[in-house]
């Protein structure tokens, strides 16, 4: 299968995206590079191979949750690039 410029005019269409003459051309040959990609890929004999569920193995990523004392209100002002007695100030940002 072989992306042309209309393919990718059409797509940019239902996409709702204007699309340069010189913009689909580069698209077009990026999505083909990405089909001979699919095409090799599937060449590749995956029939002993399970299906997974998610690509990397997630258990042994995630640290174990674990309680820790809150941060004392000094010392979060103590980090705070302007600080009332109490309070962060930020920037108004409605007038």
């Amino acid at each position: 299968m072989s992306v042309t410029k209309d393919d990718v005019q059409y797509i940019a269409h239902l996409a709702r995206l204007q699309v340069s003459d010189k913009e689909a051309e580069g698209l077009k040959e990026d999505m083909n590079k990405i089909l001979d990609y699919m095409d090799d890929l599937s060449e590749v004999d995956t029939s002993d191979v399970e299906p997974l569920e998610h690509v990397t193995d997630l258990e042994y990523r995630l640290r174990e949750d674990e309680a820790k004392e809150p941060v004392d209100h000094e010392d979060a002002l103590k980090n705070a690039p302007d600080a009332d007695t109490d309070y962060f100030r930020v920037p108004r940002v409605i007038d």
